[in-house]
């Protein structure tokens, strides 16, 4: 039976964001700090810069302080990572906001949006000519 083989890059991604969570929650002690989710992480081949996208509750502001704190505490996290995993090279971090989350509420709403739209004016239609169901009435009137 083959075995489906993973690129050692996302490997080394999914083990760099279940330390990094760790470590963000253990080592950093930020209490703002513990609701950050990260959604993924991209390794670039030759390993030298991994790039975090997180998301983070509050606003705009809010979420661009938390990611500029991440970014500062970067050579830290990354020294702790040094320890932790056995790589020859550890990967230079940047953490960045995902938008993807915010992006598909957006989208979603919209949808629901143009969805009650078109109930609304499928009834104001259907509403106009007929108001029974029953297809003997109908042909009645005509």
């Amino acid at each position: 039976m083959a075995m489906k083989t993973i690129p050692r890059t996302r490997r080394i991604g999914e083990q760099l964001r279940r330390e990094l969570a760790e470590l963000i929650r253990d080592e950093l002690g930020d209490p703002r700090l513990t609701l950050v989710s990260m959604t993924s992480v991209e390794v670039s081949r030759d390993l030298a810069y991994a790039r975090i996208y997180v998301t983070l509750l509050g606003d705009p502001m809010e979420r661009t302080e938390r990611v500029a704190e991440l970014n500062r505490a970067a050579p830290l996290l990354r020294r702790e990572l040094g320890r932790r995993m056995h790589l020859r090279i550890i990967p230079k971090l940047e953490f960045r906001y995902d938008e993807v989350v915010e992006r598909g509420a957006r989208l979603s709403a919209l949808i629901d949006a143009a969805v009650a739209a078109d109930v609304s004016r499928h009834a104001d239609e259907s509403g106009d000519d007929f108001t029974t169901a029953d297809p003997s009435d109908r042909e009645s009137r005509t």
